[in-house]
């Protein structure tokens, strides 16, 4: 394994599945808006596995923080994970005005942690 180790290229493959599942959001609310009832069931089930997957995102990054002592994933995916439970949350209760706001800021949120946990240099071997 490469210097950064198999913990590190754990949590780039969770955050990597984590924003393609994320991205999907958007399609499918524009599936329903334009018309089509089943884009609300697909937006629901994508909310489900989206915060899954940031919930996952966050427990390896806890791994990531004590294995290779790097705080800065998961202060940062502790962010993305607290703006998406909100928006979750705020989609359950039809507050569109809140929850299409922290859908765009996490999606964005997401995207800037993913590039940096692909750029950056982990600069540790880990087992």
């Amino acid at each position: 394994m490469e210097k950064s180790g198999k913990t590190s290229w754990a949590l780039r493959g969770v955050a990597a599945a984590h924003l393609v599942a994320i991205a999907g959001q958007p399609v499918f609310a524009g599936v329903y808006l334009s018309g089509d009832y089943d884009g609300l069931r697909l937006h629901a089930t994508g909310a489900d596995v989206v915060t899954s997957l940031g919930y996952v995102q966050l427990v390896v990054a806890v791994v990531v923080w004590v294995r290779l002592r790097r705080a800065w994933p998961c202060l940062a995916t502790t962010a993305v994970v607290a703006a998406e439970t909100a928006q979750y949350f705020a989609g359950l209760d039809g507050a569109l005005w809140l929850h299409l706001p922290l859908g765009v800021l996490t999606l964005a949120g997401l995207v800037v942690l993913v590039l940096a946990l692909w750029r950056r240099s982990w600069g540790v071997v880990d087992a």
